[in-house]
């Protein structure tokens, strides 16, 4: 690895859970001091173009986080291969990913990184449910923030070993 981490947040469609994380890791690190590059996206490109979803920015708005200048993706092959440590919200979306690259190893869960958070376990989808299942989603990534920094740190010291 040459330079800042990269680190891909990855869902579905791009315009909840892994656009939320994104922007959340974005200031989070910014905050911390800690020099990484953090994108999103999906595994389906059906959302393709289209802005976080309007629930997920009003939350980010609320909470002082960034929420515009995004357009969702799908995840393209010279992404993962780039990326240090991609970061899915689902096993679904791990288990797919998986047959697109070598190092499995990069390829990690959200909860992984949540200490109080049962090993394996999925964020869910909060697309089409009420506020309170976004700040469940928002709770999530938040809470793993720490420790996703924390292995953001590590990558970084191995660029510069």
């Amino acid at each position: 690895m040459t330079g800042a981490p990269q680190v891909v947040f990855v869902c579905l469609g791009n315009i909840c859970r892994s656009a939320m994380a994104e922007r959340v890791a974005q200031s989070w690190a910014a905050r911390a001091g800690v020099g990484a590059c953090f994108t999103s996206a999906g595994i389906s490109g059906e959302e393709q173009g289209n802005p976080i979803y309007s629930t997920a920015r009003a939350l980010l708005r609320e909470k002082g986080y960034r929420d515009g200048g995004h357009r969702a993706h799908r995840i393209t092959d010279a992404e993962l291969a780039k990326a240090d440590l991609v970061i899915c919200m689902e096993e679904f979306q791990r288990g797919k990913l998986r047959r697109s690259t070598a190092d499995e190893g990069k390829l990690r869960l959200l909860t992984d990184f949540d200490p109080d958070a049962p090993s394996g376990q999925s964020v869910p989808d909060p697309w089409g449910m009420p506020m309170a299942a976004f700040r469940r989603t928002l709770a999530s990534i938040e809470a793993a923030m720490p420790e996703i920094l924390a292995e953001v740190r590590e990558l970084a010291g191995k660029s510069r070993d």
